[in-house]
């Protein structure tokens, strides 16, 4: 699924469960052998999701680390991201000669929590919703989708900065296709988009999709 939303020569894989049986390298497992078992078999399913993602590349299989913040810790040469929600896993891989960074980011198709939607949002992005849910619009959870939408922001902004990017940092406006359950987005950055190298940042823009219970977005980079 996740596939449909990303570009050509950007590799992906996806898992809506998690196997037995899947191995994790060494330092893999010394970095999450603590984890309760529900966060275990999550970074499990999700790296090898991303090891599958590898071998569509040609990549050799390796061990992907936490970095700083979390960022995932791909091979030489290889830039991507991973995701899991409940009943969701998946990753997306690219070369760096062609593609600067990826975010991907899997929710739920449901509304958000209480309090959350004013926590993760701009002014403008809560007005729009307002709009949104007056206009007989389709049966999507857009504050959930905004807010998936900032989670892939933010994946894809950090390799290239090394910095943090708070949720009121990227306004993002939203195109639907006809049927509604499909579209694009563009994420404005609202802060300096200095990278560690190459061109800075002044937006993102990224695809979005709802189907069998779930929400995903996509962004790369190029």
């Amino acid at each position: 699924m996740i596939e449909s939303i990303l570009p050509s020569g950007v590799a992906s894989a996806e898992l809506y469960e998690d196997p037995d049986g899947l191995e994790l390298f060494p330092s893999e497992q010394a970095e999450i052998g603590r984890a309760v078992e529900k966060r275990r078999r999550e970074y499990t399913s999700a790296r090898h999701c991303a090891r599958q993602a590898m071998a569509q590349l040609g990549v050799r299989a390796a061990p992907v680390l936490k970095g700083d913040m979390g960022s995932p810790q791909w091979p030489g040469g290889v830039v991507g991201s991973m995701t899991h929600c409940d009943g969701y896993r998946a990753a997306a891989l690219g070369f760096a000669m062609q593609v600067r960074s990826v975010g991907i980011d899997a929710e739920p198709h449901a509304g958000l929590p209480d309090g959350v939607l004013e926590a993760t949002s701009l002014p403008a992005e809560r007005d729009w919703l307002a709009a949104v849910g007056s206009g007989g619009e389709p049966a999507v959870h857009f504050d959930r989708l905004l807010f998936c939408a900032k989670e892939a922001t933010y994946k894809a902004w950090f390799p290239l900065t090394g910095r943090w990017l708070g949720f009121e940092d990227a306004h993002i406006t939203f195109e639907r296709s006809d049927e509604g359950t499909w579209g694009s987005f563009r994420s404005e950055l609202l802060v300096p988009g200095q990278t560690h190298s190459g061109p800075p940042l002044s937006a993102f823009d990224g695809r979005w999709l709802v189907r069998d219970g779930l929400i995903l977005t996509a962004i790369a980079v190029v």
